[in-house]
């Protein structure tokens, strides 16, 4: 537990004044982040990020990550825009595994499409966000931690049902409750100091609504990990794993928060 306080204070000197500044100086933070995050999903199926797939897959990750407001710039550039890419890293892959004689399959095709769509659409959705408004941003975060804590005291202190045993055998039904509740309280404090919801209901729904997918994200992390037999996605955050475990509820919570038309 020392380890893992130490490591998340850290982590958030680091991260904040990335947030704050936002801007070009949070976008490269977050191809970082991103850039991390595939080499660990790549990992987990044993194929390396310097090999062609993974070297392929690192090109469209990047092209998905540019902000809209590039766009047109890279359409200009390339006469193409984002979707043309995804098509070629398919066209790519699945030519590869001709050349190589299926020594590089197909589900090692549609796993690396795979991996780069899931972590490029959250991250794209991240820095989108964090144009529109800081406020979006923290109040996503504040979602994710708060549910995450919430979830785990709660689960520790009353937890006896267990939610997803086959997947997660931690987690339990109270902790579900608990951080959806943590969630709420934190959601109301932070909208009462900086007022950003249309409507306490629309506040309300939100809130349930990305808490929950939060702990569906970390659950559909936690799926990929078990099925590959991987503990943890890395070893980059000491008592808390990878890049991929601290934000696998993000990367679901962000892209709703946008479904939602909530930003």
């Amino acid at each position: 537990m020392k380890e893992r306080i130490i490591t998340a204070l850290i982590a958030l000197a680091l991260f904040i004044p990335i947030i704050w500044v936002g801007g070009i100086v949070f976008a490269v933070a977050i191809y970082l982040i991103a850039t991390i995050a595939l080499y660990e999903i790549l990992r987990m199926k044993q194929i390396r990020l310097k090999s062609i797939p993974g070297f392929l897959a690192l090109i469209n990750l990047y092209v998905l990550l540019l902000p809209t407001q590039y766009e047109e710039t890279l359409i200009g550039f390339t006469g193409h825009d984002k979707m043309t890419f995804v098509y070629v890293l398919v066209f790519m892959l699945l030519l590869y595994a001709v050349l190589v004689k299926n020594t590089f399959t197909y589900d090692d095709a549609a796993f690396v499409f795979f991996g780069m769509m899931y972590i490029g659409i959250g991250f794209y959705y991240l820095i989108e966000t964090r144009m529109d408004g800081l406020i979006y941003v923290v109040f996503a975060l504040l979602i994710v931690w708060t549910t995450d804590s919430g979830a785990y005291f709660t689960g520790r202190k009353i937890g006896k049902k267990k939610l997803w045993p086959e997947i997660s055998p931690n987690k339990t039904v109270e902790g579900f409750y608990g951080g959806v509740v943590a969630a709420l309280v934190f959601a109301f404090l932070l909208n009462w100091l900086f007022p950003f919801a249309d409507t306490l209901l629309q506040l309300v729904l939100v809130t349930i609504a990305a808490s929950i997918i939060g702990q569906f994200g970390d659950l559909a992390e936690s799926a990929i990990k078990r099925h590959y037999h991987v503990k943890d996605s890395g070893t980059l955050l000491p008592g808390h794993g990878g890049i991929l475990d601290r934000f696998d509820s993000l990367l679901f919570v962000i892209p709703l928060l946008h479904f939602l038309h909530f930003i």
